[in-house]
């Protein structure tokens, strides 16, 4: 099976970054979770989960709505990375935390997770997103860090390669 790539996008900057990610891998399929179940993922051993995070600290509508099902989901043996867009300077106390919602969730259902990621270079207070003093995965910062965007996902690309492709 191949490697697919599963988004929620309110914006826009989410499915800005899954295109850059999937360049970057390349020969892998992206879904947007508005317009594709979420159910899709059974079909894939290797998956790359993402979304932004919303008011305080909340999954954005489209992974909400999608939320029900994707806890249903059996995703033993799979292989998962995660990654999530957020604003530390006008939410530095829920940075990035819909991504450690998503990581939890996956960690509790016997998926590997793969591509956690240095919170050095980032100026937050509190985020969900943080288990052991690292990210749950690729971290992104349109707001305040876009000029980052390119050589973050770049490099997390490149650490995630052996294990996902």
């Amino acid at each position: 099976m191949s490697t697919a790539l599963f988004y929620a996008s309110s914006t826009g900057n989410s499915e800005e970054i899954a295109d850059k990610i999937a360049s970057e891998l390349g020969g892998i399929e992206i879904f947007d979770l508005s317009s594709s179940s979420v159910e899709k993922i059974n079909e894939y051993d290797k998956v790359i989960l993402g979304g932004s995070t919303w008011g305080d600290g909340e999954l954005n509508d489209d992974w909400d709505e999608a939320w029900d099902s994707f806890k249903t989901l059996d995703l033993t043996d799979k292989t998962i990375a995660l990654f999530g867009l957020g604003d530390q300077d006008g939410y530095p106390d829920e940075f990035c935390s819909a991504l450690g919602i998503i990581y939890e969730q996956v960690s509790t259902s016997g998926a590997k997770i793969v591509g956690f990621t240095s919170t050095d270079g980032y100026d937050f207070d509190d985020s969900k997103a943080v288990i052991d003093g690292k990210f749950v995965g690729l971290v992104i910062d349109e707001d305040n860090q876009d000029d980052l965007t390119d050589e973050r996902i770049s490099s997390w690309a490149e650490n995630i390669k052996a294990d996902i492709l």
